[in-house]
């Protein structure tokens, strides 16, 4: 059980202070005083595991089962005992400019604040630590784990677009750089995979707000009705994400529209030039063609000076095509 158990730890009166090793006596202890709270941080922890603390905190059985299972969408759901959360943070990874989410659970009570992390891009740590740091938001109970996280996360967002943003201009300079440069299919393909990132990202943001919104706008239970101006700025630095992300998305389509609008046009080019020699080699291909037919009575077949007018003329002809398709930008 300590291996999936990251910190716990009592907070009274916005301070970190020794309690009992045991989180159950750590529990009682922090209920029994009634000015004090209980953090427990756990990473990915199994059924059995988590089936402990479940029991002892009286966690709602539908809320444990989404802890466990992973993969929910950002929600926040009211329980008798406490107040489930769910954020996905987002993890930027600048050597293969990808974009995967976590999943971060918080139960929130009277007296406790249970996180469940899954995945490695949400460390609580630095969090932790900023808010031991500042007493005068920790003092305010388990709503101020709610608001530290939830801003961190959200916070991370804003950083994360502003990272698609710099890959979206290299993209953009790819895109419409000169013809001929580049690889239409590699270019087509990383235009796919950055939408799929943009797509990802959306998944995380998107649904958040509602969650936000209710807890910036609306008695929440188990959440400090003081708290609400400081969810109302978590709420408008997620609009400010969301709207990074949605200019992000348009810019994708319009940037592969473009693309595809760039290859149309190259084919074009390309079956022009193809059409303009296939027209300049059907001249000489015609005389040729008549006069190895082998009649007898063709005209002029026995002049001397046949064969080199012939190829005079048609080559007079496949240079007078050629400056007419010069003219005309087909070659």
């Amino acid at each position: 059980m300590r291996a999936v158990i990251v910190d716990c730890a009592i907070y009274r009166d916005g301070r970190r202070t020794d309690g009992p090793a045991d989180f159950s006596d750590a529990l009682d202890e922090a209920r029994a005083t009634g000015d004090a709270f209980l953090w427990i941080g756990l990473h990915e922890p199994t059924e059995k595991e988590f089936e402990l603390v479940s029991s002892e905190f009286g966690l709602h059985r539908l809320a444990v089962e989404d802890a466990l299972t992973a993969h929910q969408r950002p929600k926040l759901e009211v329980y008798d005992d406490s107040l489930f959360a769910v954020i996905k943070p987002v993890v930027y990874d600048a050597e293969s400019d990808t974009v995967t989410t976590d999943e971060l659970m918080l139960f929130i009570g009277d007296s406790f604040v249970v996180t469940v992390r899954h995945g490695e891009g949400a460390p609580l740590a630095a969090v932790r630590r900023r808010l031991e740091a500042e007493p005068d938001v920790l003092k305010h109970g388990p709503t101020s784990v709610l608001y530290a996280v939830s801003d961190a996360v959200v916070d991370h967002y804003i950083e994360v677009a502003g990272e698609l943003q710099v890959d979206l201009e290299e993209l953009e300079t790819e895109v419409f750089a000169p013809s001929g440069v580049g690889d239409a299919k590699n270019t087509a393909a990383r235009i796919y995979t950055f939408k799929r990132q943009v797509l990802e990202f959306r998944r995380a943001t998107g649904p958040l707000s509602g969650p936000v919104l209710r807890l910036a706008s609306a008695s929440v239970p188990f959440v400090d009705e003081h708290s609400m101006p400081f969810f109302r700025d978590v709420s408008d630095h997620l609009t400010r994400a969301n709207e990074y992300v949605e200019g992000l998305d348009r810019l994708l389509s319009d940037i592969l529209s473009a693309h595809l609008a760039q290859m149309g046009v190259r084919q074009n080019d390309d079956m022009r030039k193809i059409s303009a020699w296939a027209a300049m080699a059907a001249v000489p291909t015609m005389v040729a063609g008549i006069y190895g037919m082998n009649f007898d009575h063709m005209p002029e077949l026995h002049w001397v000076w046949t064969y080199p007018t012939v190829i005079v003329l048609m080559g007079c002809a496949v240079v007078g095509l050629h400056r007419m398709f010069k003219r005309r930008g087909w070659l």
